[in-house]
């Protein structure tokens, strides 16, 4: 009897050390960023979901406006984010600059259109002399429509209006309300703006807009490529960079969480229009139905990513620092 109480002593004491050792080992909080965007939709699900309650007390999303407030996320070491969604030619950007970070994964592969108040356009060539609203000077998408319309032969100064705005969502809210007719906006705003502009009283808004140019599939006729573009993913940075098992961990989740909301896009679009309001919950869903969202470890994607990089380099170098990041940028 003895020898079995001990036993069962022993076993619950291992038992005890395994927990508190476990316990122990537990992040008292880590922070996940991103923009109101596709690539920021997992991030939220895995907050909402507990995805990650078993490595950290606290799990937090910490949305990001535009490039000026990424940069200053990334470089804030007095309250630094762990895990955050960024345009991957930025996380070149700070890599190469100095900002000790590792690009994970890309989950968006190109969620860029050209919406238009007018039917019928259908290549960049017929935005001529038209006026465009451009958010995010000198970032994408900017980016991207400036290295097609050189490649199409088009002189970006002289045959387009670019009139740059903030953001995605400020550039929809100009569509919206029919202070401009032409827009290069990323998805969400684009299902968004389609969606209101059909539910708003015509004397507030146009009855229509369109989606006129879908710049993942001209990137794909014109560098003869998939139509795709590695265009956002998450970067590990602060406590978390170097944590192999916690990365691991972070990736399997960010995985599941894409997939779910990939499966239950209506759902979805109710989980991020709730944090969001100029977002709706219909169009956060048809945003989903109609992204190019795949997970992809930067292990697999380093062929694309080196090829886009290389383009971006050829046209402006400071546009991802100067030069290739080296191996030291991408997962092992």
């Amino acid at each position: 009897m003895r020898k079995l109480l001990f036993g069962v002593g022993n076993c619950l004491a291992a038992v005890l050390l395994s927990f508190y050792v476990h316990a122990a080992d537990k992040l008292p909080k880590l922070v996940l960023a991103g923009p109101y965007a596709a690539v920021s939709y997992p991030l939220i699900h895995m907050v909402e979901s507990g995805a990650l309650k078993d490595v950290a007390e606290v799990v937090e999303f910490r949305p990001w406006k535009d490039p000026d407030q990424l940069r200053a996320l990334a470089l804030d070491k007095s309250t630094p984010a762990d895990f955050i969604a960024m345009p991957t030619n930025v996380a070149a950007n700070l890599y190469n600059r100095g900002v000790k970070l590792q690009l994970i994964n890309v989950s968006t592969w190109g969620v860029l259109w050209l919406v238009s108040r007018e039917p019928g356009l259908k290549t960049l060539a017929d935005f001529k002399g038209k006026e465009i609203l451009m958010p995010f000077r000198g970032d994408m998408p900017d980016i991207v429509f400036q290295v097609l319309a050189k490649k199409k032969g088009l002189n970006v100064k002289r045959d387009f209006k670019l009139r740059y705005v903030g953001t995605p969502l400020d550039a929809m809210q100009l569509l919206i309300t029919r202070r401009a007719d032409h827009a290069l906006l990323a998805e969400p705003a684009v299902s968004v703006a389609l969606r209101k502009t059909r539910s708003f009283p015509v004397s507030v808004i146009a009855p229509e807009l369109f989606r006129s140019v879908d710049l993942q599939q001209e990137w794909g006729r014109v560098m003869q490529r998939q139509a795709r573009i590695p265009q956002a993913g998450i970067a590990v940075m602060g406590k978390a960079l170097g944590n192999a098992a916690l990365i691991e961990k972070f990736q399997q989740a960010y995985a599941a969480s894409l997939a779910w909301c990939e499966k239950q896009p209506d759902e979805c679009g109710k989980l991020v229009a709730s944090r969001a309001e100029m977002l709706t919950p219909e169009g956060v869903a048809d945003s989903v139905r109609i992204d190019n969202a795949e997970f992809v470890t930067t292990r697999d994607a380093r062929p694309e990513l080196e090829f886009f990089f290389a383009v971006l380099h050829a046209r402006e170098p400071n546009l991802i620092g100067g030069r290739l990041p080296d191996d030291g940028f991408y997962l092992k």
